[in-house]
């Protein structure tokens, strides 16, 4: 149950509080006053999204706060509990909107997400605004209502389930049913790829390496000369350096004897000649490694010519190569196994298929039983609301089975994730009328009776503690005001009532009342709210009947229909 609401810079609202109690409460006013925008502020609370074009001009911040006390073991205490708080402590939300849009919202004290708060709020509060009579009038929505009173939400959702199941595995096995189509010249298309590039026979690094070789190869005379150059300074030549090294060498042998400072030096010589017969070493294995012809040359580049044209064609790199020479190979496998994974499919569509077809069945059944108890009961709360000789009734056709995957067909029907079938809502609304969808129905003073109805028998099944109506009353006045009235007083009896209304004869029911006054102060439009006393319920009544301009008959007018409220 809603105990208070607070908000601040909401709107044309400065600072304003509500303590709300049981039983059937009645917020009245001019139009234009801001009750609506009270109603803007409980959505928020109970989770709608946040635009900071709602802050009241010259704000940074708007605030909206709200305390409910939650019954043990009701829906919402079960959801509180999941994410951590004590419903014994009741339910604090806070929600601080910014120019900035970075808003927040607060749980008991704790920071929260919007996902969270509409999980706690799903069963808190059910209201009713303008707006049910544009749902109302909305065909795909007549099934949500259908099943809704009819307590059909787990099994709608296991055909939801069961659907979402099956309709992958049906895109999978229609993919390969394709590709089954097609298969003999893909084999040939992938086998062509496969034999292009296992023949290559192709190393990692392949190309980098030969590359290098490419180098050395067009250089091959340039090297040469300098291998030929090297040996020849170094050791074949006259006055070489092996030469001139070694006769040093052995004359600082004998120096060596007659002092031996000089054998360190005398030790780095002898290392200088071996080092020097190394290098001539490696250079005569070079001078003989160095083809003499550009048969060599003409085979490298043949070969990266070849792995060149791989890499272009297969991605860019011989790692790409690699790739897709590995996809090439599981493609071609599971063309070999697409056989046997169709019939693999095949059963567990069946299976999925089948299951599919016994929850919708059941759900089927179901919905028929309810369409015909709903639309009973329809017609005996209009009834009551003095449309005495409506007729209601709440036909159940199937999707029609045009253009979707043979396995989703079952008779003369198709099957979605809500079922085979929609609702339509018809209605005849006089004696002599035929039956006709809900959008044909002019009057707005029906349409306001039969969301008024329809709220106050699915109010029995959306397990909420808290129904709030805005302008229920819309089209409506008289005799057919006071059997509103009496309904919402009701209502009352099983949940707190809360509506904001333009008829006294709504208002005079009420058991508790607040008068919503908008007003001129420093310049500024603020809106401020009161609860109000017997006398002050008498003068408010008495301006809904009169206007501005109260005369004591109205205002005696207004008393009397106070006394003589039920």
């Amino acid at each position: 149950m809603l105990q208070e609401l607070s908000i601040k810079n909401f709107a044309i609202i400065d600072d304003l509080h509500i303590d709300f109690s049981k039983g059937l409460t009645i917020l009245t006013g001019e139009t234009g006053a801001g009750k609506s925008i009270i109603i803007q502020a409980v959505n928020l609370i109970l989770g709608s999204r946040a635009d900071s074009g709602m802050i009241r001009t010259g704000a940074d911040t708007a605030e909206l706060e709200a305390f409910f006390d939650i019954r043990p073991q009701s829906a919402t205490s079960t959801v509180m509990e999941t994410f951590g708080f004590d419903a014994l402590e009741g339910l604090l939300i806070r929600r601080i909107l910014s120019t900035t849009d970075r808003h927040r919202i607060y749980i008991n004290g704790r920071i929260s997400t919007l996902q969270i708060l509409s999980a706690i709020t799903d069963h808190l509060a059910s209201i009713s605004g303008q707006h049910a009579h544009q749902l109302l009038l909305r065909e795909d929505r007549h099934l949500l209502f259908l099943d809704a009173f009819a307590g059909l939400t787990n099994l709608r959702n296991q055909v939801h389930e069961a659907y979402h199941q099956l309709i992958p595995i049906l895109k999978r096995r229609n993919d390969l049913k394709r590709l089954q189509a097609s298969q003999a010249s893909q084999i040939d298309f992938l086998t062509h790829q496969q034999k292009e590039i296992t023949q290559a026979g192709i190393q990692p690094e392949e190309d980098t390496l030969l590359e290098q070789e490419r180098v050395r190869l067009k250089n091959r005379e340039t090297i040469f000369q300098a291998i030929h150059n090297g040996i020849e300074s170094l050791y074949n030549g006259e006055n070489a350096v092996f030469d001139r090294l070694s006769s040093l060498e052995k004359t600082f042998d004998r120096i060596q004897a007659l002092d031996t400072v000089f054998n360190p030096i005398h030790q780095k010589m002898s290392d200088a000649i071996f080092l020097i017969e190394d290098i001539y070493a490696d250079l005569s294995k070079r001078l003989g490694d160095t083809p003499a012809d550009d048969s060599r040359l003409e085979e490298v580049e043949s070969r990266l010519d070849l792995i060149n044209r791989l890499k272009r064609k297969y991605g860019g790199s011989i790692s790409d190569v690699f790739q897709r020479l590995e996809a090439i190979c599981k493609d071609l496998s599971q063309i070999e196994n697409v056989d046997a994974d169709i019939m693999s499919l095949q059963s567990e569509i069946e299976s999925l298929r089948h299951h599919l077809i016994d929850l919708s069945t059941r759900l089927s059944a179901a919905r028929e039983e309810a369409a015909r108890v709903l639309a009973d009961k329809i017609v005996q709360e209009l009834s009551e609301l003095k449309m005495n000789n409506s007729r209601f009734q709440i036909l159940l056709k199937p999707i029609s089975a045009d253009g979707d995957d043979p396995e989703l067909h079952w008779k003369d029907r198709v099957i979605r994730d809500s079922g085979w079938e929609r609702a339509l809502f018809m209605m005849a609304a006089n004696t002599g009328e035929s039956l006709k969808p809900l959008a044909a129905i002019a009057s707005g003073g029906e349409l306001s009776r039969v969301v008024l109805g329809l709220k106050a028998i699915l109010a029995e099944t959306e397990s909420v503690e808290t129904v709030i109506f805005d302008e229920v009353d819309a089209g409506i006045g008289g005799a057919v005001a006071d059997v509103v009235g009496k309904k919402l007083v009701e209502l009352s009896g099983r949940y707190q009532v809360i509506c904001i209304t333009h008829l006294p004869q709504i208002a005079r029911f009420g058991q508790n009342h607040f008068s919503i006054i908008k007003q001129q102060i420093d310049g500024r439009t603020l809106t401020t709210i009161q609860p109000l006393t017997e006398s002050g319920r008498v003068m408010e009544i008495a301006r809904m009947l009169g206007g501005e301009n109260l005369t004591q008959t109205t205002i005696d007018h207004a008393r009397e229909m106070l006394q003589n409220t039920p």
